[in-house]
């Protein structure tokens, strides 16, 4: 095997280095990637001053002294390194030496420093050691490309057990899928599914009801990745693993189950041979849950006809992906992977490689064998149009590694790019470069197009015909989607040992000296397993996410956006709007100027719970907050589990996780500041009562980021709880630590008790959606101007329609002109009118910034349709449009009357009682609810 590594040792978890320095093994405590490396890799924390001896310390040396402590995977000098000189690993550049660097020397970069600071870590030198090469663009020598062979195909291929399709595919999955076509009806989709796995569980042909939810396509206009949305959802519809699917659509969406249909007869997508059908929201949510189920059950008979029978192993179709990657991530996981897939394809099926960004700096190795000349340009293009997308958004690859691959020994995108290659093994020819959620052209070796955010790119090679996914991971990413098996690989041993109930491969024991083509029989012979029905971990334990490549802002570059000559981002925010930057303001109100004078309230006092600060709420919150999407799921599992189990006793009146898909995978910059602003917010917001951070623990935005962000935003760190899946040891143990926290925290607390209250201790969102007449619009703003009035907040995001409406406005301002006072999601300084700046129209999105300013409690007009709730803001739906009350009836909070006297009035009853606890909006009694980050103008998948 040429990716053999000169010396291995245990690759463990982190040790604290002892206070006098130790004589150790190289071979035990090192890794040389190859032969010709000048760096190793430690595989266990050094401290400062160890001595090294033995086999794999260079030639010339019968020893070496670590300069300075060096982390778990990270690397040190082996072979002395003339100043300018390269730094090698599998035998390619990775970073360049700033001064002659000494057998033993910590090998750091600026980056690397400035990571780890972030984490707090101890012996760091004061100044880095190398920088970063730059990152060049690959020149292809067409002249010197190796058209190679495929690997020969077996004589006698091997076979699976699995279900074979009318189409010509086979599955080794058989479930019934609710699809929400755009994220508008994701909550209608995921709640029908829920109910219906109730009716209708899991069985031995059946492997039940799943959901595919997402967030894209919720905007007013056609969104920049309407194709990829699409593909994803045509891929759902002839996929193997699918038995029966649900198309759920929301009226007025951009996107619908026409367009599906539309984008596969123009691409010649096979038939759909299974039971389909697409279903149209018309009325109440609870009618058309009732409605759609009317529609599925009939399926189930058919769907549970299907049987497991020998099938060829050729159809099995392999998804390549790697998350949560660490330094030994190249040497073992991803190698072993890529072996596997190997062997897939000599049976004759197909292996795929994605990731787009995460290939850059490794063409070459790519490149090494290709079908044609014509695949070698296609992926060059590929890797060039993902430099310019991203560079229109002030970006480049550079911001890929996330802060957990930094901690864990990858410092760049080099480093990274090269260990993700291994994936392809070398004996492995690339057959094909399809875009993003393309069906699989020809058996063999694929490349297609996707970020490196992990659960955007699985979607597309699901979407593409993968049946299984391979899914390798250092720090222990938990990642698994809903109707495809995925097999996860753990690079190390002892990291394997902590996540044992998560990972299904130890690609470590071959860091501990076993034998490379034993361990890839063994998992070969545990992929066909799968295959053929025997349960991953991540089935095991009910967890799965979906997530598109998300939509992007921007179609062309950006004046005042520059990349610098040293490959690092180099953005000139101030000359950019600040809308694009979503700079903060000084968040004090609109100032009226000669508002129409309002008549007495007809409800003056409101009943609030007291909170910190003198402040006063209207519930007492539990959050589960997570720090990235890899733990939005788990943090909604343990959120459902702290109600139903009352882990606070009683001294908080509702659980609320708020699952998204941002804080990795994504660039940095202007949409990490939107995010964090966003997150803390609801940290910080009167209504919750107590707040733990669940995060993944290999994320860009990991709980020390938080920590970071809240001691900034003068938030005491005591006042919160703190967990990590990967660190705690799994799904499992963190759900107890976090058990643990709130039952022993919520003991020394009173229980909530009500008390009346003022109008003005209320701050709201005030919106609306759909026609709007004059009347309801001057009704609207007598509700808002009473709770101002009387020392209250009401925030408006900017691109509401009452903002359209010239009786809205004079009568809420006057004359005054209105502007943005609020960043989105920004904590106004002073009560008041407030103007939320927005950069899109979804209305998740929109609620989600509104929850983030502090209010409790949105109120919002709707007309022609009602809207989805939101996790954590109660958002009333109130109508005066007699269609809609008609239509939606059932799923309004309230209904106003024709005139603005009494719509005021009937507007401001729903509010009060909703937030003295008399009403609770009917979107959360129906399950209807979601959450949804914004990426700003500026942000975009890597």
């Amino acid at each position: 095997m040429g990716h053999q590594p000169v010396a291995t040792g245990g690759a463990g978890t982190e040790q604290q280095p002892g206070n006098q320095a130790e004589r150790l093994s190289f071979a035990e405590v090192a890794v040389v990637p190859e032969p010709g490396d000048n760096c190793a890799m430690a595989s266990r924390t050094l401290a400062a001053g160890t001595v090294l001896d033995g086999p794999g310390v260079d030639n010339n040396e019968q020893s070496i002294v670590l300069s300075h402590r060096v982390m778990e995977g990270h690397r040190f000098v082996i072979t002395p390194i003339a100043a300018g000189d390269p730094l090698l690993s599998w035998n390619t550049p990775f970073a360049t030496a700033l001064r002659d660097l000494d057998p033993g020397t910590y090998v750091c970069t600026e980056p690397v420093l400035e990571a780890l600071a972030g984490r707090d870590i101890e012996g760091l030198p004061a100044e880095p050691s190398a920088v970063n090469v730059p990152l060049d663009p690959y020149q292809l020598d067409e002249s010197a490309l190796v058209l190679g062979e495929q690997v020969p195909l077996y004589d006698d291929p091997d076979t699976f057990d699995g279900f074979a399709r009318d189409n010509g595919t086979v599955g080794t999955r058989n479930h019934l899928v609710i699809v929400g076509v755009t994220s508008r009806s994701g909550a209608f989709a995921t709640e029908l599914a829920r109910r219906l796995a109730e009716r209708h569980p899991a069985g031995d042909n059946f492997d039940g009801m799943v959901a595919v939810a997402h967030t894209e396509a919720g905007e007013d206009t056609r969104p920049n990745n309407a194709d990829f949305v699409l593909a994803v959802l045509a891929g759902t519809l002839v996929h193997p693993n699918v038995g029966a699917v649900l198309l759920v659509d929301d009226p007025g969406a951009v996107i619908t189950s026409k367009d599906v249909n539309q984008f596969m007869a123009a691409r010649n997508y096979p038939a759909v041979t299974i039971p389909c059908a697409a279903f149209t929201r018309r009325g109440g949510f609870e009618d058309d849950l009732a409605r759609a189920a009317e529609i599925v059950d009939p399926w189930l008979p058919q769907v549970l006809q299907a049987r497991r029978t020998p099938q060829p192993l050729s159809a099995l179709k392999i998804g390549l992906q790697c998350g949560g990657s660490d330094a030994f991530s190249g040497v073992s996981a991803n190698p072993l992977a890529g072996a596997v897939g190997r062997e897939v394809i000599k049976h004759g099926g197909i292996a795929c490689l994605a990731e787009t960004d995460e290939l850059i700096a490794a063409e070459g190795y790519v490149l090494k064998n290709v079908r044609t000349v014509d695949v070698a340009r296609r992926f060059l293009e590929t890797v060039q149009s993902f430099k310019e997308r991203v560079s229109w958004h002030g970006h480049t690859a550079e911001g890929n590694p996330s802060g957990g691959n930094v901690y864990r020994g990858l410092y760049n995108i080099s480093l990274k790019s090269l260990g993700a290659a291994r994936k392809l093994d070398r004996a492995v020819r690339l057959d094909e470069v399809i875009n993003y959620g393309d069906l699989y052209p020809r058996p063999g070796y694929i490349f297609m197009d996707s970020p490196g955010n992990d659960l955007e790119s699985v979607a597309g090679q699901v979407a593409s015909g993968s049946n299984i996914i391979f899914f390798t991971t250092g720090n222990g990413s938990i990642t698994n989607f809903p109707f495809v098996p995925t097999m996860k690989f753990v690079t190390t041993t002892e990291r394997y040992k902590l996540l044992s109930h998560e990972m299904d491969v130890n690609a470590g024991r071959y860091l501990d000296g076993e034998d490379f083509d034993a361990l890839t029989a063994e998992t070969y012979r545990q992929t066909v397993r799968v295959a053929s029905g025997e349960r991953t971990a991540g089935e095991k334990a009910g967890h799965s996410q979906v997530s598109i490549w998300r939509n992007w802002k921007q179609t062309g570059p950006r004046k005042g956006i520059a990349i610098s000559i040293d490959g690092r981002i180099g953005r000139r925010l101030d000359e950019l709007p600040a809308d694009e930057r979503d700079a903060e303001l000084d968040g004090r109100p609109v100032k009226i100027t000669d508002a129409a004078a309002l008549p007495a309230a007809p409800i003056s006092g409101v009943d609030l719970y007291s909170a910190e600060a003198s402040r006063y709420a209207t519930e007492q919150v539990a959050l589960v907050l997570p720090t990235s999407l890899c733990s939005g799921q788990i943090a909604a599992r343990m959120a459902d589990r702290l109600a139903a189990e009352d882990w606070t006793a009683g001294r908080t009146t509702r659980s609320v996780a708020l699952p998204h898909t941002e804080g990795c995978g994504v660039s940095g910059g202007a949409n990490i500041a939107t995010f964090a602003r966003t997150m803390v917010g609801y940290l910080a917001h009167p209504n919750v009562r107590l707040a733990l951070l669940l995060e993944h623990g290999c994320e860009k935005t990991h709980n020390d980021f938080f920590k970071h962000e809240l001691a900034a935003a003068g938030l005491s760190l005591e006042r919160f709880g703190w967990a990590s899946i990967q660190l705690d040891g799994g799904i499992e143990a963190s759900t107890v630590r976090v058990r643990d926290w709130f039952t022993s925290t919520a003991a020394g607390l009173e229980l909530p008790v009500r008390a009346s209250r003022p109008l003005g201790d209320l701050s709201i969102a005030l919106d609306a959606r759909g026609p709007l007449t004059d009347l309801t619009a001057t009704a609207l703003a007598r509700i808002g101007g009473w709770i101002t009035s009387a020392g209250g907040t009401v925030v408006l995001p900017s691109t509401s329609k009452l903002l359209q409406s010239a009786a809205f406005t004079s009568a809420a301002f006057g004359h005054a002109r209105v502007e943005p006072t609020l960043a989105h999601g920004q904590r106004p300084t002073e009560p008041g009118w407030h103007i939320m700046r927005m950069p899109g129209t979804d209305w998740l999105e929109t609620a989600t910034g509104l929850g983030a300013t502090g209010a409790e409690l949105a109120l919002v007009h709707v007309a022609g349709g009602t809207l989805p709730g939101h996790r954590f803001l109660p958002v009333l739906q109130v109508s005066a449009d007699s269609d809609t009350v008609a239509d939606y009836g059932a799923d309004l909070d309230g209904t106003l009357a024709a005139g603005p006297d009494q719509a005021a009035e009937d507007g401001l009853r729903v509010l009060t009682d909703a937030a003295s606890g008399r009403l609770r909006a009917r979107a959360d009694l129906e399950g209807n609810v979601g959450f949804q980050l914004t990426r700003g103008l500026l942000g975009a998948s890597m």
